[in-house]
């Protein structure tokens, strides 16, 4: 990924900075190189099933409550 931001003619150098960094913030770069800093092993099949169960009733509960206006 190349980030090219260039200098406009009467622009300030802080300017051009920020340009650059909202253009590396918004591709989600920084974030994606600091996940992949350490190396991390898989969930094993059975946590994958156990975090799919939790997150389907905390969705259900979610839905439930506001169906009832709470």
């Amino acid at each position: 990924m190349t980030f090219v931001s260039r200098k406009g003619d009467q622009e300030a150098l802080e300017n051009l900075i920020r340009r650059f960094n909202r253009k590396v913030q918004q591709a989600g770069v920084l974030s994606l190189a600091k996940r992949r800093q350490y190396h991390e092993k898989s969930p094993s099949k059975r946590l994958l099933r156990r975090a799919a169960i939790r997150k389907r009733q905390r969705r259900e509960e979610r839905m439930r409550k506001i169906y009832l206006g709470r």
